[in-house]
């Protein structure tokens, strides 16, 4: 069993990362999309807020899809999907063919992501201890590599399908290898087959959690959207160094997910959240309140090591709660609604900066982030773990009620 949870460990970590590669390729590099479909800058916010909107239209799929298939089934062939569709969107020429592949991709996502969020859950509960951030970082860390390669590709003036198509004729394969696997949570239980899971987690529980994932992507996408443009129109930086915040963002998120389940561990998940949000919300501040690019930077580099443990505690949390609930099916119902709120954060926060860094000042528009994710330590007791607690001498044994992903799921 020991062996069977350390592979399944290994193959979702990589999923997680073959995800935050392909995601990184297509999001950084939507001004050569747009160049190559000859997409107005009128038209292009409809195509980027149609695939997060399809993306939770996917993950509410996922909750029916997994009452009848098992989630690592689920993820092993939406994954290649999300794939497909990157290399659809790079060797297309017509807008229709970039509304269809767009379409597919976001759809894909959301159930691709809800997928390897409940497996990550049930994983945790077999360990016994915090093991979601490093998933999360393995996701983190893709995104590095794909952004590196999206740059190498604009650098070469690479066409999008020849950046693209190396990448996936390499991941896909690989990621199909490695679902055989993927670890399932239910052990005996046919999918749909747990008695308890129609009744599910309350909505007292869950709703402080989607609140907290709405905040921590409302920051997230704030930072992705906005820190370029914010160091270089307010803060005067050069147009160089204005690349760097967000550069810099994803290796202090890395860093902070490789460490964080140590921190759970060590802490409880309670004291790492409310941590988290105050680093996050410092961060806002130093960057509001900056007098140049570099305390700026700061700023920035505080954000990382802040909101990067939100996200992944939780869906934990979620997921833990709905098993104490409801058992395995209902963790996955849990987590799939959970998931919506990621793509609601995620269209919610650039407009809202956006909008009002227009109507006021972009200095101004930083503490909006900054009190929404205030709020996070008000909500601090729904990550409570209970009966138990990960780290300090409390944890679970392992539980043998899994089964294996790849043996007729």
């Amino acid at each position: 069993m020991t062996d069977v949870l350390r592979r399944g460990r290994a193959s979702l970590a990589f999923a997680f990362l073959a995800q935050g590669c392909v995601f990184a390729l297509l999001v950084t590099r939507i001004p050569a999309v747009q160049d190559r479909y000859g997409v107005s800058d009128a038209v292009l916010p409809v195509f980027l807020a149609a695939v997060p909107v399809l993306a939770g239209i996917g993950s509410v799929a996922a909750e029916h899809l997994v009452k009848r298939v098992r989630p690592s089934r689920v993820l092993r062939w939406s994954q290649p999907v999300a794939m497909l569709a990157l290399v659809g969107a790079g060797a297309g020429d017509r807008i229709t063919q970039l509304a269809v592949t767009m379409a597919v991709f976001g759809l894909a996502v959301g159930v691709l992501d809800a997928a390897m969020n409940m497996l990550g859950v049930s994983l945790q509960h077999a360990y016994g201890r915090s093991i979601m951030l490093g998933f999360h970082a393995a996701y983190s860390l893709g995104g590095i590599l794909g952004a590196s390669l999206a740059w190498a590709g604009a650098h070469w003036h690479l066409a999008l399908w020849v950046s693209y198509l190396p990448v996936v004729a390499v991941l896909l394969p690989a990621t199909l290898v490695g679902s055989r696997w993927y670890v399932d949570g239910r052990g005996g239980t046919a999918p749909g087959g747990d008695a308890r899971a129609e009744g599910g987690v309350g909505a007292r529980l869950l709703l402080p959690l989607c609140l907290v994932m709405t905040f921590a992507y409302i920051g997230d996408s704030t930072v992705s959207n906005w820190s370029a443009k914010y160091l270089q129109d307010t803060l005067g930086s050069s147009e160089q160094l204005a690349t760097v915040p967000y550069n810099v963002y994803m290796v202090t998120t890395l860093l902070g997910r490789s460490i964080g389940d140590l921190g759970v561990r060590r802490f409880g998940a309670v004291a790492v959240v409310r941590l988290g949000a105050l680093v996050a919300a410092l961060g806002f501040a130093v960057v509001a309140g900056a007098p140049g690019p570099w305390t700026g930077m700061l700023g920035f580099t505080l954000l990382g090591l802040g909101l990067c443990v939100l996200v992944p505690q939780t869906f934990a949390a979620a997921g833990r709660h709905a098993l104490n609930a409801g058992g395995p099916g209902a963790s996955d119902a849990a987590i799939a609604r959970l998931n919506v709120f990621n793509y609601v954060g995620f269209l919610v926060g650039s407009p809202l900066v956006g909008t009002l860094g227009d109507a006021w000042s972009y200095r101004g528009a930083m503490l909006v982030p900054m009190a929404l994710v205030l709020v996070t330590p008000a909500y601090a007791r729904s990550f409570a773990v209970r009966p138990d607690r990960y780290g300090g001498g409390h944890e679970r044994p392992r539980t043998a009620d899994v089964g294996r992903g790849g043996d007729g799921v």
